[in-house]
């Protein structure tokens, strides 16, 4: 075997197990968002929540498979909750992220603003899973972000990026299969520990003034990795280690945004936090 293809098929092969963790059934994207409770733009929110929620999916994900835990918990306890596709590649169906992070943000960004003038709320919170959790920092940033939203909580977020459990520091050493990834799927390579895009977007800080920042991250996460990575520095940040909550929960990272309650529970705690209850390994009842 040909020495790059040793380092592609491992590499290939946690890219793929990612997918086909964080993406249960492409069947479940042709069921629209509304049917389920969500992307209700006649919804219009309360003295309780003022703020909509938008969740940002992660790489290899889509607006519905990503959230068909998360949703309807949170539109159960009042909330409008909206979500986009973003990060299209062509002649990719049904799994998104994958294009440009910075052009994905732009996307983004039109989809808040269609929100906001929607619901008629002068701010949003923003939800977001995997590159969903990183990708709107540079939407805070960059992009005029910073005024239209009230917080984020990014569940495992790569704000740091991934060495994919080492896999990523071996791609120096092969210059063709790195230029394969970057072509191909940008949006895999500005996640890769070291990029130019993730060095462009935590120059100068973690964080903006303004935004309320959740990190919720687990031991247990075998993408991005090493897991403190995910973790954000600054004056109004919450880093959550799953396991100081719950030492019981062996959430990995699909689980931990697409069916694992107690996140969910911290999710709400992040969006309501004058109205925040404790986290236990009793929360996943609740």
């Amino acid at each position: 075997m040909l020495p790059w293809k040793r380092v592609l098929r491992p590499l290939s092969a946690v890219l793929l197990a990612a997918a086909v963790a964080v993406v249960p059934t492409a069947a479940a994207h042709a069921a629209s968002a509304p049917s389920s409770g969500w992307n209700d733009y006649s919804c219009k929110p309360s003295a309780v929540h003022p703020r909509p929620v938008v969740l940002v999916h992660g790489t290899f994900a889509n607006s519905v498979d990503n959230w068909l835990g998360l949703a309807p918990y949170l539109k159960h306890r009042g909330y409008c909750v909206f979500s986009l596709d973003y990060g299209q590649l062509p002649g990719v169906p049904l799994v998104f992220g994958l294009g440009p992070v910075d052009k994905s943000a732009a996307q983004l960004s039109a989809f808040v603003d269609k929100v906001l003038a929607a619901t008629g709320a002068a701010k949003a919170d923003l939800v977001g899973h995997s590159q969903g959790g990183m990708m709107p920092r540079y939407y805070l940033k960059f992009l005029g972000g910073a005024a239209k939203v009230n917080a984020l909580v990014g569940i495992a977020p790569d704000n740091h990026g991934t060495d994919l459990l080492g896999l990523t520091r071996l791609l120096r050493y092969f210059p063709d299969v790195s230029d394969l990834i970057s072509t191909a799927t940008p949006g895999l390579a500005d996640q890769i520990v070291g990029s130019a895009f993730l060095t462009k977007l935590n120059a100068g800080g973690d964080t903006v003034p303004g935004v309320h920042y959740t990190v919720i991250a687990s031991k247990y996460d075998e993408i991005v990795t090493p897991y403190r990575s995910q973790f954000l520095s600054g004056p109004d940040v919450r880093n959550v280690l799953l396991q100081k909550l719950c030492a019981l929960d062996f959430s990995e990272h699909a689980a931990i945004g697409l069916t694992d309650r107690i996140t969910f529970h911290e999710v709400a705690n992040a969006l309501d936090p004058a109205r925040a209850t404790p986290t236990t390994c009793a929360s996943a009842m609740s």
